[in-house]
């Protein structure tokens, strides 16, 4: 199903698949008496839930995108997110703020298996990255959310496009209460350190080292997250990894995704570091790997020059899938309790 928001006719907009309904029920819902809009967050850090959100917030939101990347009318995106969550939703929302042309393809791993357009704008989860790496010459700008870009993904992306390919790929930096991402990182010719923040964006640290936002034209209050972070300046910061992920390790405190980014430039595999109850550490350190065991896996582990002895996981378990929330993100609750 092709949208153009240029010359929207909702009556006639064609919904066969039931994501294409969705869509459409989302538009209705869009362009009905109601100020709000229903969004799921993920559940990717605790239960799911359903709040509101103002539809001028939205459209505030997917402003500072399009500004930022300099999509303009006419220009040709491509949804294939869900539409429960924020992510999806907002691919709607800038498509109909800036009246782009909006392709919608079921969500799947594969969204380019039968698509032959040439894109201007998508946003796209890692694993969809890594399933459409042949694809991403078609594709002008490309945000990827919902889990960190592993080093090893990066290094597919150079490996495929070249060094000077004129695409450009972002990082994103948000959560569904700051209506998507609030920051980019550009992985994409350049591969950047730092996120950056979006203009009328501030950032700072509480005492914890957490990220803080305030947002004024998305939300009256300051956001307190559980970001642990390092300020570059008032626009740039570095994501160390979630102080609820935290592993306590005979005292040490361990960052797992710091240690993940390390792993992933060795294995190809997705992993996760995971604290275990242990009654003489605390916690012990696990590293979980998705997919067959195999020794030279372990072998290559074994080998990475971690920087302190403590980084070295304790134990390594193999399991066929990491448990994953509806939207694709890694659910540490559940791993937690694998056995």
């Amino acid at each position: 199903m092709l949208i153009d928001f240029k010359n929207l006719n909702l009556n006639q907009l064609p919904s066969k698949t039931e994501f294409e309904k969705k869509v459409k029920a989302f538009l209705e819902e869009w362009f009905s008496y109601k100020k709000t809009v229903s969004v799921q967050t993920s559940g990717s850090t605790g239960i799911p839930k359903i709040f509101e959100i103002k539809k001028p917030k939205m459209m505030a939101s997917a402003e500072m995108t399009c500004n930022f990347l300099g999509l303009k009318e006419g220009n040709v995106a491509l949804l294939c997110l869900p539409v429960e969550y924020i992510s999806g939703k907002m691919m709607i929302v800038r498509s109909l703020v800036r009246h782009m042309k909006l392709i919608i393809t079921d969500p799947s791993t594969r969204p380019f298996q039968n698509l032959q357009d040439k894109i201007d704008f998508c946003a796209m989860t890692p694993l969809q990255v890594e399933n459409s790496l042949d694809h991403l010459h078609w594709i002008k700008n490309i945000i990827i959310g919902g889990a960190a870009v592993s080093e090893s993904l990066k290094k597919k992306i150079f490996n495929t496009l070249g060094t000077k390919g004129s695409q450009r790929i972002f990082e994103t930096y948000g959560m569904s209460e700051t209506l998507s991402h609030i920051a980019l990182k550009q992985i994409y010719p350049v591969s950047e350190a730092f996120f950056t923040a979006f203009e009328n964006v501030d950032i700072s640290t509480d005492e914890r080292g957490c990220l803080r936002i305030f947002a004024p034209h998305l939300n009256a209050e300051v956001l307190q997250t559980n970001d642990l972070v390092e300020i570059k300046n008032d626009k740039q910061f570095r994501f160390l990894g979630r102080i609820d992920n935290v592993i306590n390790s005979g005292g040490a405190k361990i960052f797992p995704e710091q240690l993940e980014a390390l792993v992933k430039k060795e294995i190809p595999n997705e992993i996760v570091f995971i604290g275990r109850e242990d009654e003489r550490l605390g916690q012990k350190l696990i590293l979980v790997i998705e997919g067959q065991e195999s020794q030279g896996i372990i072998n290559k582990i074994t080998a990475i020059p971690f920087e302190k002895s403590f980084y070295k996981p304790k134990e390594i378990i193999f399991i066929e899938k990491i448990p994953r929330t509806p939207n694709g993100k890694i659910n540490r609750i559940a791993l937690k309790n694998i056995q």
